[in-house]
């Protein structure tokens, strides 16, 4: 497992917090995952070998959002 830290740009409310949360928690190899508002930044422990960064940044932009 892997630890990163990604930083989005354009969450205003804790809809914007959930909604991030909920579609980087249903990505493959996710296994915690911890978004901050306040930071404007998610916190993912995932395992690299089912799943890189472009597809952790392309699952936040299909939300909406700019990581």
């Amino acid at each position: 497992m892997e630890r990163l830290t990604v930083g989005i740009e354009g969450m205003s409310c804790e809809h914007c917090v959930w909604a991030v949360k909920n579609a980087l928690e249903g990505l493959p190899g996710v296994n915690a995952v911890k978004v901050s508002l306040q930071s404007k930044s998610a916190e993912l422990e995932y395992d690299p070998l089912k799943l890189g960064l472009e597809e952790i940044k392309a699952a936040i932009r299909e939300e909406g959002y700019e990581a």
